[in-house]
């Protein structure tokens, strides 16, 4: 399929996972910073409703954020090709969640309560942040 763009599809793509770095790097600090460090607390939760308040909601809130921003920077007429509009707005989500479980084996393998929720929230983030970015498109 050949599209006439003053962009070409590899700076489309950097410039939305730019976007969804900073945003995401963002919200995640103010998370850490506000929640995790004065709700939280080192020795973590202990409870599946305030691992679910506490942690898991704050970070479906910051991969929407990341995935909207990435889909929102992703250009025209890239954003009409649905596979290209997913990968721009979900790489960098996934990347982190990946990460994240790279850096933190420790924590449990992939039976673990903990590692189930967070790809949930991943799923569910990205999910939100796209439909989210198709509510704005609708509304211009």
């Amino acid at each position: 399929m050949a599209v006439d763009a003053p962009v070409r599809p590899a700076p489309a793509f950097i410039r939305a996972w730019a976007a969804g770095v900073i945003v995401l790097v963002a919200t995640e600090v103010l998370q850490a910073s506000l929640v995790n460090d004065h709700l939280v607390g080192p020795e973590g939760v202990r409870s599946f409703g305030a691992a679910l308040g506490l942690v898991h909601l704050p970070n479906l809130v910051c991969v929407v954020l990341a995935t909207w921003a990435a889909a929102r920077m992703h250009p025209e007429p890239w954003r009409d090709v649905p596979w290209q509009h997913a990968v721009a707005a979900c790489a960098v989500p996934v990347a982190a969640q990946i990460l994240s479980l790279t850096l933190h084996h420790e924590r449990g393998g992939l039976g673990t309560l903990g590692f189930w929720m967070s790809t949930g929230v991943l799923l569910a983030g990205c999910a939100l942040g796209m439909l989210v970015d198709g509510w704005r498109e609708e509304s211009r």
